[in-house]
């Protein structure tokens, strides 16, 4: 499919999921309403709806840009059709930031605190998992995997042992469960505009790595032969993809699949090329975040399903799929 083609046909995918996510609600409203709001019209409805609301779609949207993104640019390093963004624990890291912001009294505004620790925990994770891999060696993809591996268990079982230890009967786990589980946060538009800049950031990061994702994607071998430090390129774009994940933890916890998915298809629509597929990854993973955080609010209102179990069930057999071709080739 021609490319923009396909922005085309996925943006105007993308207006109608931000619209039906903007109606979806435990109360739902019409499309007029939305568009009152957005006016300003000044009533109450419009006020919640404003404050609320749509702050929380626009951020599905662009939590599931940075997740396609990232998963664009994990399978492209790795050469792994099943790579995902929390590969090198930073899962397992943001999950221990985020337990600490709620379970510690540190005496900040949480708001800021739990994005903030979560991107450190995170972020913190991935340069552990670099830092084990050069001091042994193994810069390459599968010493970087082993050594998440090894890093994502040591973190989880910190996060376990924090959970039990600062618990009781004036601290709910629910909240620390239904953080790690999946759910975007819900920040004021300032908030908005500082992950809007950093979508766009991201977006400017992955693009100057492009061509050399689609070098290492002919072989080691080949790229150092046009000339790619495959070391040192590998090293970087771990660390970009690392930051991105890290930037949509802090702000939709841990979101599951979406990271996989969406390259994929991404990669049916526009080809293999990753000037190409990066763009389209974030279009397709911003659908899809705004699309089931839109069913997380609306199925079983006044409760809200947590984000990671919508996209877990819609993305299990979407990975089985995916694995069943892969062991058949």
């Amino acid at each position: 499919m021609p490319f923009r083609v396909f922005v085309l046909i996925a943006t105007t995918l993308l207006l109608a999921a931000l619209l039906l996510a903007a109606c979806a609600g435990h109360q739902w409203v019409s499309p007029q309403a939305i568009w009152q709001a957005v006016t300003g019209d000044g009533s109450m409805q419009s006020r919640l709806l404003t404050q609320w609301r749509l702050p929380r779609v626009v951020a599905a949207a662009l939590v599931g840009a940075l997740l396609g993104l990232s998963g664009a640019i994990f399978q492209g390093v790795f050469r792994n059709p099943l790579a995902e963004p929390y590969l090198l624990g930073a899962s397992g890291g943001a999950a221990l930031g985020a337990t600490i912001a709620l379970l510690v009294p540190l005496g900040l505004p949480a708001a800021w605190l739990l994005p903030c620790l979560a991107f450190l925990g995170a972020w913190g994770a991935t340069l552990l998992v670099l830092g084990i891999a050069r001091v042994a060696g193994a810069m390459d993809a599968a010493g970087m995997l082993l050594a998440g591996v090894a890093i994502a268990a040591v973190l989880g079982a910190l996060r376990s042992f924090l959970m039990l230890a600062l618990s009781d009967e004036t601290v709910s786990l629910q909240v620390v469960m239904s953080w790690v589980l999946g759910g975007i946060q819900t920040p004021q538009w300032q908030g908005i505009g500082v992950l809007v800049l950093i979508a766009i950031v991201s977006l400017l990061m992955a693009r100057s790595i492009a061509t050399g994702l689609d070098l290492l994607g002919l072989g080691p071998v080949a790229a150092q032969s046009f000339g790619l430090n495959v070391n040192r390129f590998v090293a970087w774009a771990v660390m970009v993809g690392s930051l991105i994940v890290a930037a949509a933890v802090a702000y939709g916890g841990l979101v599951a699949f979406v990271g996989l998915a969406a390259p994929h298809m991404a990669r049916w629509a526009v080809g293999a090329s990753h000037r190409l597929v990066l763009p389209a990854a974030a279009l397709v993973g911003a659908t899809v975040v705004t699309v089931a955080d839109a069913i997380a609010r609306s199925v079983l209102p006044p409760a809200e399903i947590p984000l990671g179990l919508i996209t877990a069930i819609a993305g299990g057999p979407f990975f089985i799929v995916l694995l069943a071709r892969r062991l058949r080739q």
